[in-house]
């Protein structure tokens, strides 16, 4: 049987995330996965979806719905691969209880502001000019090794060359026999 994974969608959700398929068309062999749009699980709804008004939607009180539905929908241990506030969502969740397995988070984007990280298997990948990056300060403090990709900002996620290492990664995590 295959290993669970549940993916997170950035803020924009389905409405401007084309890239994401890559990543299903490298996964969808290796694991069942199950997909959610950050907005519909945060319950966002704005007349005019700019990216100013859809992250106050998040900021003041989506990020914490969403973390709410998360916890009711899933309660299995999981692999969970998340983009950018979808990261943030799955970090929070994890802090309160989602059964994880592994938090594979690129670019989330409000972990800067946690105080302490999930108990369990991290990978937080960031572009180097990611303006929401944490500073080593806050790895030092949280304890969370980040990998700083060069030459990349917060939308890296989306890049090619980002998805095939990201999904490589994940593939090792099930294909690898045990010695």
């Amino acid at each position: 049987m295959a290993e669970k994974l549940v993916v997170l969608s950035d803020m924009w959700g389905v409405k401007k995330g084309l890239w994401i398929t890559s990543y299903f068309g490298y996964l969808q062999q290796y694991y069942d996965i199950v997909f959610y749009d950050c907005q519909q699980l945060g319950n966002i709804d704005v007349p005019v979806t700019t990216e100013e008004n859809i992250h106050n939607a998040f900021v003041s009180g989506g990020i914490d719905t969403a973390v709410a539905h998360l916890l009711k929908k899933e309660t299995e241990a999981s692999h969970y691969l998340a983009f950018s506030t979808g990261g943030t969502i799955a970090w929070k969740a994890a802090l309160k209880g989602l059964p994880i397995k592994s938090l594979t988070a690129i670019s989330p984007t409000r972990i800067r502001l946690e105080d302490e990280k999930p108990d369990t298997s991290l990978n937080l990948i960031f572009g180097e000019r990611d303006e929401f990056k944490p500073d080593s300060t806050w790895e030092k403090e949280v304890g969370a090794d980040l990998d700083v990709i060069p030459n990349f900002g917060h939308q890296l996620y989306s890049d090619e060359k980002i998805i095939s290492q990201v999904c490589l990664h994940l593939l090792e995590k099930v294909t690898k026999k045990a010695v």
